[in-house]
C-alpha cells in the first residue's frame, strides 16, 4: 500500500511539473500576444488630425454591434493605407474586442481559421453570433421604400 502511495505521489509530482511547464509556456504566449496587440494598436491609432475618432471597444453587447461596425468601417476607410488587406482589417477588429466578444474569437485564433483573413466572412460571423438581424434590416428598408421615407 505504501509503495502504491509513493508511486501515486511520484506520478502526481511528474504531472504537476508538466503542467507547470505548460502553464509557463502559455503565460509566455499570452505575454507575446499582449505585446503584439499593443504594437497593432500603436500602428492603427489615428494621427492627431484624423477626422474620424478611434473606435470604441466591443464587448459583445448586441445593441452596440451596428455602432461598432460603423465606427470601425469609417475608421478603416479614412485610414485605408493602414488597412491594405482583409487580414489587417480582421486583426484591427479583434484588437477592439473585449469580454464575451473577445472570448468568442479565441477559438478562431487557436485553430488559425481562414476567416481571420476574410473581412466579410468575419463580419458575417460576428453579426450572426451577436444578434445582427439582416432580415429585420431588409424589412425596414422595404418599409422605407414603400412609404417613401
Amino acid at each position: 500500500m505504501v509503495d502504491e502511495l509513493v508511486l501515486l505521489l511520484h506520478a502526481l509530482l511528474v504531472r504537476h511539473r508538466a503542467l507547470s511547464i505548460e502553464n509557463s509556456q502559455l503565460l509566455e504566449q499570452l505575454r507575446l500576444l499582449v505585446c503584439e496587440r499593443a504594437t497593432l494598436l500603436r500602428q492603427v491609432r489615428p494621427p492627431p488630425s484624423c477626422p474620424v475618432p478611434f473606435p470604441e471597444t466591443f464587448n459583445g453587447e448586441s445593441s452596440r454591434l451596428p455602432e461598432f461596425i460603423v465606427q470601425t468601417t469609417s475608421y478603416m476607410l479614412v485610414n485605408e493605407n493602414r488597412f491594405c488587406n482583409d487580414a489587417m482589417k480582421v486583426a484591427f477588429l479583434i484588437s477592439l474586442l473585449t469580454g464575451e466578444a473577445e472570448e468568442w474569437v479565441v477559438p478562431y485564433i487557436e485553430m488559425d481559421s481562414p476567416i481571420l483573413s476574410d473581412y466579410q466572412a468575419f463580419l458575417e460571423e460576428l453579426k450572426q453570433c451577436f444578434g445582427w438581424d439582416d432580415e429585420e434590416e431588409d424589412e425596414e428598408e422595404e418599409e422605407e421604400e414603400e412609404y417613401g421615407y
